[in-house]
């Protein structure tokens, strides 16, 4: 009986939907305000080990895979960001997912801080970040041509990074797969990183504006 497919775990998702499920979930995570929530980069990981490996009967091809990979990344930026354009003011204002809310501060705080290029590129590794930063641009008008470059630069170095990580990991290491769910924690925490760093960040600066300086407490 075949298992129902729960798009929050990487393996179920490759496991029902294949290579394709690569495109998909990729294309709905940075191009679909509501795919925030899906698994990418332990995805690609996860994909990238398939490729060398076989786990529950499933074995992917790595040439394609990667094809997938890039396609939905680059092809889903370049629709949110055209959505961005068109209608996602309207829809950020309506928004009440706190998760998402939170995610639209970091990505107006990425692009502020360090300008459209690094910012484009820096939130693909950042997951929720990267999902509202592409239509955020085009809702604060990142050029087309701009936003464009940057956005595969980044995407590229995102998937092919991702997915080579776990195809030279499958094929060094014998047996690995039955480590899978093991190393899809570490991605997932490794990938929540520059999440927690920035809370901890703006909580310290938070803590600077409320507290008075020395000498000033009168």
């Amino acid at each position: 009986m075949p298992q129902a497919l729960n798009p929050l775990d990487a393996t179920s998702l490759l496991t029902a939907l294949g290579t394709a499920g690569v495109f998909l979930v990729l294309f709905a995570e940075t191009g679909l305000l509501i795919g925030f929530f899906l698994p990418g980069d332990s995805l690609l990981f996860t994909a990238g080990l398939l490729c060398a490996t076989t786990r529950n009967g499933v074995h992917l091809s790595l040439p394609a895979v990667l094809a997938a990979a890039a396609a939905g990344a680059l092809l889903g930026a370049q629709v949110g960001h055209l959505l961005g354009r068109r209608a996602g003011r309207a829809f950020v204002a309506r928004t009440r997912n706190r998760h998402l809310a939170n995610g639209v501060t970091r990505a107006e705080e990425l692009l502020s801080r360090y300008g459209h290029g690094r910012a484009i590129v820096l939130a693909r590794f950042i997951p929720v970040v990267r999902t509202v930063l592409n239509p955020l641009a085009g809702i604060v008008g990142v050029p087309t041509r701009t936003f464009a470059l940057w956005q595969v630069t980044g995407g590229l170095v995102w998937t092919v990074g991702l997915v080579l990580g776990g195809y030279a990991l499958g094929s060094s290491i014998p047996n690995v797969d039955r480590c899978l769910l093991p190393l899809v924690g570490v991605i997932v925490g490794v990938s929540l990183l520059p999440l927690a760093l920035e809370f901890l960040r703006s909580r310290r600066r938070a803590r600077t504006v409320v507290e008075p300086a020395p000498g000033n407490s009168e």
